[in-house]
């Protein structure tokens, strides 16, 4: 037996089970051509390099080559609603993470935040993310990162017990909790007041999303990526 049969069969009993006894299921989707893929504005790199920050990928997490504001995160895990139509709820990018960060020029000392595990909320529009504080110690688990708009109508399709590719793209990416950014960066004045003005107004990209059948030649890790403290 293959890796894919077994993993079909897999697959096919966890959604039977699922969907008997809740109506909604998981999809573990690490194994399979699923991609998430965050392509920062012009407006939102030109702002970071304004105040100094750069973008690193961790864990699961690439940048896309040939560019310098696409980055790549694997999605390891859809949510489906099955009641009232087939729907899905969230899905997530669990092992990726983004470093938000610059060094403060007085001190020499890395500021800034790390956006680990990523969840796309489907139902609240909203990028959810383990965010640490560098230096901090400590995790908010499953914080709001960003509010979205759905850009490109979801093209959804399930038949059972595996077939399902999904396509979306979310754009008008908000950050939601700006001061907290602004704190973590380290900003003082005048950039502080500089940012707080500026960030709210920023449109911070696309998000795209490309789910489909074909397996990758080896599954990515759905070990969550913790930040070294």
């Amino acid at each position: 037996m293959t890796f894919a049969t077994v993993r079909s069969v897999s697959i096919a009993a966890a959604v039977a089970m699922t969907a008997f006894s809740a109506q909604a299921l998981t999809i573990p989707t690490n194994a399979l051509q699923a991609d998430s893929f965050q392509v920062f504005s012009e407006n939102a790199l030109d702002s970071y390099a304004q105040f100094g920050v750069a973008v690193t990928p961790l864990g699961n997490a690439t940048l896309v080559a040939g560019t310098n504001n696409s980055y790549s995160l694997p999605v390891t895990s859809i949510s489906i609603a099955l009641s009232g139509g087939i729907k899905i709820e969230n899905g997530k990018a669990t092992g990726s993470a983004l470093e938000i960060a610059r060094i403060d020029p007085a001190t020499s000392v890395k500021k800034g935040l790390t956006l680990a595990n990523f969840t796309i909320d489907f139902i609240n529009s909203q990028v959810l993310a383990d965010t640490t504080v560098i230096g901090s110690g400590v995790t908010q688990p499953q914080a709001p990162v960003y509010n979205f708009v759905k850009t490109q109508e979801l093209a959804l399709k399930y038949k059972f017990p595996l077939s399902i590719s999904l396509k979306e793209q979310l754009g008008d990416l908000r950050l939601v909790d700006v001061p907290g950014t602004v704190r973590a960066l380290g900003l003082q004045r005048p950039l502080s007041t500089l940012a707080l003005s500026v960030m709210p107004t920023i449109d911070f990209g696309v998000i795209n999303i490309d789910i489909g059948v074909a397996f990758r030649s080896k599954p990515v890790s759905t070990k969550p990526y913790v930040p070294a403290l």
